[in-house]
């Protein structure tokens, strides 16, 4: 074998190795994610809740985003109004022919104007979550996506920290049929903050697959990305997400077989052959109010973490699985 061969083959190995090692890596490290920002004890997609969640130490803050009529990326979790603002008081009458409010039909200016409230039922007035904040209580409003990246990368600047975003984006073929690429916009933001590659402290999710693979293939994003799922899937999903995405984002329960008389949880194979194709594992979501008949929320954290092998966590309560892990 000539020198150069030599050589060549040892670049290619180590590349490979490199590659393998970073995978390795992210498998290894138990991530938590802030879902909604500290949402069981603030009002979800708040700045307040934002900040409580950076304070507790977290691995990364999520964003879920929605576009205004004029372009603003909205921190919300839905594409309408209803359950979790007083749109319905401010603006009685712009309403869409289903009776609800959409976000899309509101300036940023005009978003502004509402309060934000704990998630409730807009035909009963009743909190989501009965012990969480208390609905209609104290004032909190909603922000742009790039008011939230201004405040994690100013906290990360003051504290020496390096907390990361977790954008969504959300309905991503809703805005296209309203005459918005919404993805298009939201990478640009993203961009200007300084969000450019997998090695930026930002990781871009979405449930739609089409959409995903777009920003990939066609938008041409080397953003580390998370393919969603609500659904079982079987290997040749996984293999296909695979070829544009960097991880997975199933529902955790989604991953129990069964559950044995004694209280053991069977698990699938789904976070091991998710690993084999390369890919890490977030799982939705983890609250302390919804045990799913655990004794405990670190019962339940250890079925996720330990048991089940995730790679990392989404929950309302990250101060519990921070310390989870510490433990």
């Amino acid at each position: 074998m000539t020198k150069f061969k030599i050589v060549l083959l040892t670049l290619i190995l180590i590349g490979c190795q490199s590659e393998k090692t970073a995978t390795e890596s992210m498998n290894k490290r138990k991530t938590v994610i802030a879902h909604r920002g500290a949402s069981g004890y603030l009002p979800e997609h708040t700045l307040a809740s934002k900040a409580m969640a950076y304070a507790m130490e977290v691995d990364y803050i999520e964003q879920d985003v929605v576009l205004s009529k004029d372009d603003v990326p909205i921190v919300i979790h839905d594409i309408i109004l209803d359950d979790v603002t007083d749109v319905s008081t401010k603006f009685p009458n712009r309403n869409r022919a289903d009776g609800k409010y959409y976000v899309i039909d509101f300036t940023f200016e005009e978003l502004m104007q509402l309060n934000i409230s704990e998630r409730f039922d807009p035909k009963t007035g009743k909190a989501v979550f009965k012990d969480r904040f208390p609905v209609g209580q104290s004032r909190f409003k909603l922000h742009s996506l790039q008011e939230e990246i201004e405040m994690i990368q100013g906290l990360n600047k003051t504290t020496g920290q390096a907390v990361g975003i977790y954008p969504e984006i959300k309905e991503p073929k809703f805005h296209q049929n309203e005459g918005k690429d919404i993805s298009k916009i939201v990478l640009k933001v993203l961009s200007d903050y300084g969000y450019k590659t997998k090695k930026d402290n930002c990781i871009l999710q979405c449930f739609d697959a089409v959409e995903l693979k777009r920003i990939r293939q066609e938008l041409n994003s080397d953003l580390f990305l998370l393919q969603l799922i609500e659904f079982n899937e079987d290997e040749a999903f996984l293999k296909d997400y695979a070829t544009y995405a960097d991880g997975i984002g199933p529902y955790f329960k989604q991953l129990v077989l069964k559950v044995n008389t004694d209280g053991t949880v069977v698990f699938s194979d789904f976070v091991q052959q998710a690993h084999n194709f390369g890919l890490i594992v977030h799982a939705y979501t983890f609250r302390a109010d919804q045990l799913g008949g655990m004794p405990s929320f670190n019962a339940l954290l250890d079925l996720g973490f330990n048991k089940a092998n995730l790679d990392g966590i989404f929950t309302d309560f990250p101060d519990k699985a921070v310390a989870f892990l510490k433990k």
